[in-house]
């Protein structure tokens, strides 16, 4: 993992300013996102959204503008970057400043003050994008806020928890087809069919 950190900041080191000691910012550039903020927290210990959350990052601020600031899992000390670590995610406290939040956490587990952050940004009405296990991004009947555990976040913020896999995990593939009347919605703008060797979660909420 200290390689991967190594070779992380050395790969963005030309983009990025280094605004905390355990967080990776990226100044935006001219752009629609001028302005604006967006924390993307990776943590998850199958999907590698310590390296795709960079890149994401690096996309959105030197294509689009926005300043971005991603959140990692790290060891109990704080020495490298450990997705393992349910506990690790650092620099929740950079929600109360941000536009946006894109997540990709998994079974992750929030202290205290780290609620207190993520429960101001929610309160506050912020949108959030979240991706794959953002499902069940946390774990646990420990509050948020009010009456939102950590473990209620993905059915009550996202829309869905964690049912099942659909299929064989890890033996099956998912093609993604274009809906004929969102063709040529903006968002689909040169997207064509998708395989993926990948398989589905189930839902129980449509």
């Amino acid at each position: 993992m200290r390689k991967l950190m190594l070779s992380l900041m050395v790969y963005l080191s030309v983009f990025t300013v280094f605004g905390g000691e355990y967080t990776l910012e990226i100044e935006g550039a001219d752009g629609p996102g001028k302005g604006k903020t967006i924390v993307l927290v990776s943590g998850d210990e199958e999907y590698r959204t310590e390296e795709s959350m960079p890149m994401l990052a690096k996309i959105l601020a030197k294509k689009h503008g926005y300043k971005c600031i991603v959140l990692f899992a790290w060891d109990n000390e704080g020495k490298y970057i450990d997705p393992n670590n349910q506990n690790g995610v650092r620099g929740w406290s950079n929600l109360d400043k941000a536009d946006l939040m894109i997540i990709g956490t998994r079974f992750r587990r929030l202290s205290k003050m780290d609620c207190v952050h993520l429960a101001k940004f929610l309160n506050e009405g912020k949108p959030i994008i979240g991706i794959r296990t953002s499902t069940h991004a946390f774990a646990g009947r420990e509050k948020i806020g009010g009456s939102l555990s950590q473990g209620a976040f993905g059915p009550r913020i996202i829309g869905e928890k964690w049912v099942s896999h659909h299929g064989r995990h890890k033996k099956e593939g998912a093609r993604g087809i274009i809906e004929e009347i969102n063709a040529k919605h903006p968002i689909l703008k040169s997207v064509k069919d998708i395989f993926a060797p990948s398989d589905v979660y189930g839902v129980r909420r449509v």
